[in-house]
């Protein structure tokens, strides 16, 4: 429940401010990043219990999210965010400190200064979305677990579908435009909010980001063109492709009902279309990319 009791009795509420917090969770947060000289309410409704842009006298803007102990969800999603920090190295924000105290969960990154990324006509950002998504492709799996795509869907996917989303890179899973992030300075696209990473076909991202683009207003055929693009895409299988609409279909009619979920699952199928019915390849292309000390134990290509 929100606004419950902890850490010794502190109560914490969602849209709570810097100087609503109690005093015991500022001392903790400066303990770590140094003097708050300002901070910034973020995030929205779907975010964590507290976020807040911050500037520090010691270690300049950082973006802190902070989740309750107590709230098991929340903190899992946190820590998820945590273990795959280092492999989403130059397409992501970087943790600078980690920490817990009064009850609470803190992770302060370091802010990229930008905007939101524009999806619709005659946006200037795809060039560089397109490029940051390729960079995706080729992310280092981190040792720690992170769940299968499959396991996102659970409860909207049939026997035999699961088997159809397996992959082996890292996938963000949500690209919104809140999500996307243009720098100020130099027009890069980051990706932030790793909190429900997954483990899939590389070419999710890429078809997600092309729904997104229409839903922002371009052409299905601008965005689907757009799609084509990227070679995970031209390896995608109708099996794969149509397991992933079906679970992104069932999932927003049991979220949204029949009516309101009937134009993002429009969009969703027109993915459907693109794809060559006689197109080989299961979605599954992809190769091991763990880090120092990981098991796997090839980093050649396989398809499946």
């Amino acid at each position: 429940m929100r606004g419950s009791p902890a850490g010794g009795g502190s109560r914490v509420a969602e849209s709570a401010g810097w100087e609503e917090l109690p005093a015991g969770i500022r001392e903790a947060v400066e303990r770590e990043t140094g003097e708050v000289i300002t901070a910034e309410a973020a995030g929205g409704g779907n975010g964590p219990a507290l976020a807040l842009v911050v500037r520090t006298k010691r270690n300049g803007p950082l973006f802190l999210k902070g989740v309750r102990e107590q709230d098991v969800a929340g903190a899992s999603r946190l820590e998820l965010e945590e273990r795959v920090n280092k492999s989403v190295a130059g397409v992501g924000p970087m943790v600078r400190h980690r920490f817990r105290a009064a009850g609470w969960y803190f992770l302060a990154f370091i802010r990229v200064e930008g905007r939101p990324a524009e999806l619709g006509p005659d946006s200037p950002d795809l060039a560089a979305i397109a490029f940051t998504l390729r960079r995706m492709d080729e992310l280092r799996l981190p040792d720690a677990p992170v769940p299968l795509l499959a396991e996102r869907f659970a409860g909207h996917i049939e026997p035999g579908e699961a088997e159809a989303l397996a992959g082996t890179h890292l996938l963000h899973t949500g690209m919104d435009p809140d999500h996307i992030l243009i720098a100020r300075y130099g027009g890069q696209a980051y990706v932030v909010d790793w909190s429900r990473a997954a483990l899939g076909p590389a070419w999710i991202d890429p078809a997600r980001t092309a729904v997104r683009m229409m839903e922002a207003g371009r052409p299905p055929a601008d965005a689907l063109g757009w799609l084509a693009g990227f070679a995970s895409w031209q390896a995608a299988g109708p099996a794969a492709v149509k397991a992933f609409v079906n679970a992104m279909c069932r999932y927003g009619t049991a979220t949204a009902g029949e009516q309101g979920a009937a134009a993002a699952n429009a969009r969703f199928r027109t993915l459907l279309d693109a794809v060559p019915p006689g197109r080989p390849g299961s979605g599954r292309l992809g190769r091991s990319r763990r880090g120092p000390g990981g098991s796997a134990d090839s980093g050649r290509l396989t398809r499946g």
